[in-house]
């Protein structure tokens, strides 16, 4: 068990900082502390528990923030050996905090159109082939570990499959992807902040709408339009076809997740998704 006296996070603030406070944030990870220094300025320090997820946030951070200034925090610290981050605080509320139905929560879909939109178009790669094949093998591996776990009719398995095969014969637009793009990890202040860059990598550009897709749009479709006025083009039909393929893989990972970990939530999402691409 980590004390305080030899956290690895307080360590690497104190290094850097001198003396901090630790401020108690209940919608933080626990792997997560949010600290003040003495001049009240805010940071967070992260420790990772997998390296992969550190050095991925980390070089995310250092080659794709450039793209982002003024909206995401900026490494003020690291720890390579304990797998340690140390970032300043973007100003704001979390917008999964916000009222649902307000107007700030279809100005925070804007702005995160709009600020997305940056970072695609700044990255993009056109149509190519290789990231479906990715996508697909990938989404197989995930069929496979549901059907290992009896989670899913032959049926099913089959309506997963078909949208593998689709993926591994589309050729896609490619670009540098959050891939954990939801209100959850956007903050409304001043300026639209982003966090959390763990999962950031190149993908396919469509697939970065899946989450909002599936998870939120549904119920609230002036969301989607104010999303999509912000980023600056809608989704033709064609893209369009392609994010339903993508759902195939919120589908499945979220029926996996949620019964590993015990999620009913997670779970019922992933039957919700499965039951929506028939």
């Amino acid at each position: 068990m980590i004390t305080l006296s030899d956290d690895p996070r307080l360590n690497l603030a104190r290094g850097a900082l001198g003396a901090v406070r630790i401020v108690h944030d209940p919608m933080l990870p626990p792997r997560v502390l949010r600290l003040v220094n003495a001049d009240g300025n805010e940071f967070f320090a992260k420790q990772h528990s997998e390296r992969d997820r550190y050095t991925r946030e980390l070089h995310a951070y250092l080659a794709w923030g450039s793209h982002l200034i003024g909206h995401v925090p900026r490494v003020v610290g690291r720890q390579d050996r304990t797998c340690t981050l140390l970032l300043t605080a973007v100003p704001g509320v979390r917008v999964d905090t916000v009222a649902p139905g307000s107007p700030e929560e279809e100005q925070a879909h804007y702005e995160a159109g709009r600020v997305l939109g940056n970072l695609h178009h700044a990255t993009s790669v056109s149509r190519t082939g290789a990231v479906g094949t990715e996508l697909a093998q990938r989404l197989r591996d995930w069929i496979a570990r549901a059907d290992r776990a009896g989670l899913m009719s032959t049926i099913e398995r089959e309506r997963l499959s078909h949208h593998a095969d689709v993926l591994a014969n589309t050729l896609m637009d490619s670009a540098v992807c959050h891939l954990d793009y939801q209100p959850r990890n956007w903050l409304l202040g001043d300026d639209f902040g982003l966090c959390d860059f763990e999962h950031m990598r190149r993908d396919a550009r469509i697939r970065d709408f899946a989450r909002l897709e599936f998870r939120r749009w549904q119920a609230a479709p002036n969301l989607r339009t104010a999303f999509f006025a912000g980023y600056g083009e809608p989704l033709n039909d064609t893209e369009q076809r392609l994010l339903e393929s993508f759902g195939a893989i919120e589908a499945v990972t979220a029926l996996v997740r949620g019964h590993e970990q015990e999620d009913l939530a997670l779970s019922t999402h992933g039957r919700t998704v499965l039951a929506r691409l028939a």
